[in-house]
């Protein structure tokens, strides 16, 4: 019978999942809260599960390969773009959480369709890290709202790293803006997952990974 902790052994021999702080996240934030109750039985499968509106929660192996790419670090903001049912939200909301008051960690949870914000809003609730301020839940267009959304809650130092989990056409220029330099993107395009570090202003060194599959971002652009 499929277990959380067979599923994530799994993800750690296919060579996915290494570190051992993301590993501690995969075991803390179980993915069955974050389905529907009609893919219950499939809730440790490694596959994606439709969560509605033709959106989908990623293949944990997909989830876990980001997150290795992206390094969340305790005490870090973190840009998340296309939050849909909640769990990479929730995932690196535990993995930014520092008892350290001055460098507390933050998550921005960008959602466009009204009724996934809020899902995934009750759904990290279920961690009190909503209640605990360290995931902000927003219905907004993650393409070109980022910057009225950093003013609305006074971020004025932009991110540390940005998640985006559905397929985009080209970076948009306000997440390039709105990232620190050393910073990290990463993001899916057709068929690949990049990984986008900041250099400078606007200048970026790119990785390449190919053999993914995203549902389309979701913009008003």
């Amino acid at each position: 019978m499929l277990s959380k902790k067979i599923l994530i052994k799994e993800i750690i021999e296919l060579g996915y999942l290494k570190s051992p702080r993301i590993i501690e996240a995969f075991l803390a934030i179980d993915r069955k809260d974050f389905v529907n109750l009609d893919n219950k039985n499939e809730v440790y499968s490694n596959i994606p599960l439709p969560i509605g509106f033709g959106q989908t929660i990623s293949q944990p192996l997909t989830v876990a390969f980001m997150l290795e790419l992206l390094q969340p670090k305790k005490g870090e903001k973190i840009l998340d773009i296309g939050s849909g049912s909640g769990w990479t939200s929730s995932l690196l909301s535990y993995l930014v959480n520092s008892e350290n008051q001055k460098s507390k960690g933050q998550v921005i949870a960008i959602e466009r369709i009204l009724e996934l914000k809020e899902l995934g809003e009750k759904n990290t609730a279920k961690y009190n890290f909503v209640k605990k301020g360290i995931a902000k839940f927003f219905c907004a267009d993650g393409a070109k709202d980022v910057s009225a959304i950093c003013s609305q809650i006074g971020l004025k130092d932009g991110f540390d790293k940005i998640l985006c989990s559905a397929t985009v056409k080209e970076v948009p220029q306000e997440w390039r803006e709105q990232l620190k330099i050393g910073g990290k993107i990463v993001v899916p395009f057709d068929g690949e997952i990049q990984l986008w570090i900041k250099k400078g202003d606007d200048s970026f060194d790119r990785q390449f990974f190919k053999g993914f599959s995203f549902v389309p971002l979701i913009s008003c652009i």
